[in-house]
């Protein structure tokens, strides 16, 4: 009995910690909390310049689409492709801190290679319409950020007297957690980038955050293809 006593007596005793212990302990955890604000403040610190906004212009798709999908290159229905140059599109939505904002929706609508919009406004173009073309899409970002289109490099076309839009693409960003974004994204090296009114109504140090180099598209991607890497910061709400 006293040896059961005597192993309940020990089982029960709490260990003795010396005063230099406990001071280490608590110097530890004290700099492990430092630390851990230290990291938080860090990352708060970090600020990504905003998208500039720019008009939705008069195209934006005046009926509800077929196809909500981020394939603008195969139409339901068709077994054609489009005309023009495939490209990838791809980017991250990102806060005012560099964040990734998961589950906001971007969309994106534009001429189709030869220059024509799928709207009613366009229906004294004397270009036709590409039915093989989407020209309109959508997705869903991931918990990275990520969104990621396929489409054609949109054709030129004219905009006014002596006035040509170079190749863009409209862009909206939509979510509860930040303001939306309408914004266009140009190529690189387009000789129009100059005398686009609505792109020089961008202040000039910030024009260069909506144009785009191509990218080699890699093993990833559909050979012969371009990638092209748009991130878009928003306005938290």
């Amino acid at each position: 009995m006293s040896h059961r006593n005597d192993q309940t007596r020990v089982s029960l005793e709490k260990p003795v910690i010396s005063r230099r212990q406990l001071l280490t302990a608590s110097a530890i955890g004290l700099t492990s909390s430092f630390l851990w604000v230290a990291c938080v403040r860090q990352a708060d610190s970090f600020s990504c310049d905003l998208t500039p906004e720019q008009t939705e212009g008069p195209f934006y798709p005046a009926d509800r689409q077929l196809d909500e999908d981020s394939d603008l290159t195969v139409v339901s229905g068709k077994l054609g492709r489009p005309k023009g140059q495939i490209i990838y599109l791809r980017g991250r939505v990102l806060d005012g801190h560099c964040r990734p904002i998961q589950g906001t929706q971007v969309e994106i609508w534009q001429a189709s290679a030869e220059g024509r919009y799928n709207h009613p406004r366009e229906s004294r173009n004397p270009i036709s319409l590409d039915p093989n073309f989407q020209s309109w899409g959508r997705a869903i970002t991931d918990h990275e950020g990520n969104y990621l289109f396929k489409t054609v490099i949109p054709g030129q076309y004219p905009a006014g007297r002596g006035w040509i839009r170079p190749s863009h693409i409209h862009m909206r960003v939509v979510g509860p957690t930040h303001r939306e974004l309408t914004t266009q994204m140009y190529f690189a090296g387009d000789r129009y980038l100059d005398g686009d009114f609505v792109l020089q109504d961008v202040p000039r140090e910030e024009r260069h955050r909506l144009i785009v180099e191509r990218q080699d598209p890699g093993s990833e991607f559909e050979p012969a293809t371009g990638l092209y890497q748009f991130d878009l910061t928003v306005r938290p709400t």
